[in-house]
């Protein structure tokens, strides 16, 4: 293309971008032979000849559901800003994922993790050559991470045992594998410390699908003495515990109680509202690719955002009511 224009590679690479440093009449000629040969630009030379790709990383366990639907919109919605190219890597657990996002690595400028994804072996590997941000977890080997606050849970657990009065509470969710329900289980386990009642001895072990609170439903509903309220690790558990409980002729709250983590659109539409915790997804997105942005050597440590518990009929409040008093003490 270059020896077509009669001009060097460098001012052919110049005009593709779009480069100011080319005089107008080598940039027409240039032009006139691209439009002429419908030559398109090669990604992969220019980032050879800039060192840069243009392109972030996004490695998620799976990408089903409103969570991971927001958090993808958010990270895109902030890589437009930056003219960044996003390449999604669905993990669903398998054994080959640390071999996939060391490839991904190589066609990055940097990387946002989801925790529990992959290794730390494989965080620590591509942390040497791309700049790697941890997404709800802690940075570890990474240069950086970004958080919500799952303390909230404590709050949200102590308001059902105190301002409520229930006694026997069941946690629904799989703390194993995850950075996110771990930490809101041990609030959860904190928060009946705090209060002097006997927790649950261990949680009810089961995703964060519809499916799986119905499946919840099953278990904790029809054996002889069920919970008085459940702290369900995420909406979407949550809701189809809901509609397991309300199939069964069970009413909420008088009958049982239910709680739910992230305050997805849904939780304010069903009747009762579902109580909740609201965490800022899309924040959650954008910053962590702006974090990205920074140099590969910068560690810019573990950043946690706020959430707040959201009071609605699903625990015995009406919907509106203000947020529970937070804790005084404790270690949730």
């Amino acid at each position: 293309m270059a020896e077509k224009a009669g001009v060097s590679p460098a001012t052919v690479s110049r005009v593709s971008r779009g480069s100011t440093q080319v005089s107008p009449e080598l940039r027409d000629r240039v032009l006139r032979v691209i439009e002429e040969h419908g030559y398109r630009p090669s990604h992969f030379g220019r980032a050879l000849a800039e060192k840069r790709h243009g392109a972030l990383g996004l490695v998620f366990p799976g990408l089903s559901g409103p969570y991971f639907s927001e958090l993808i919109q958010g990270f895109e919605s902030e890589a437009l800003e930056t003219g960044d190219q996003v390449f999604l890597l669905a993990s669903h657990y398998r054994a080959d994922t640390d071999a996939k996002v060391l490839d991904l690595a190589a066609r990055v400028d940097g990387m946002a993790i989801h925790a529990g994804t992959v290794s730390e072996a494989a965080v620590e590997e591509v942390a040497r050559q791309i700049r790697v941000v941890i997404m709800a977890g802690e940075a570890g080997p990474a240069q950086a991470s970004v958080s919500t606050d799952n303390s909230t849970v404590g709050d949200l657990t102590r308001h059902l045992i105190v301002d409520h009065g229930y006694r026997r509470l069941a946690f629904v969710g799989h703390p194993e594998g995850s950075p996110d329900v771990t930490a809101r289980w041990l609030a959860f386990l904190a928060a009946h410390r705090e209060a002097g009642v006997e927790p649950p001895a261990d949680p009810v072990r089961l995703g964060l699908a519809q499916s799986d609170g119905a499946i919840a439903a099953r278990m904790l509903l029809d054996e002889g003495r069920p919970p008085e309220a459940v702290v369900c690790a995420n909406d979407e558990t949550a809701l189809g515990l809901t509609l397991g409980a309300l199939g069964r002729g069970l009413r909420v709250p008088e009958d049982i109680a239910i709680t739910g983590f992230d305050d997805m659109p849904m939780a304010a539409l069903v009747r009762p509202g579902l109580t909740t915790v609201r965490q800022p997804v899309r924040e959650l997105a954008t910053t962590t690719a702006r974090l990205l942005h920074a140099p590969l050597t910068q560690k810019d440590g573990d950043t946690v955002l706020d959430t707040e518990p959201v009071l609605r009929g699903s625990c015995g409040c009406p919907d509106g009511a203000t947020r529970p008093t937070a804790r005084t003490g404790g270690d949730g």
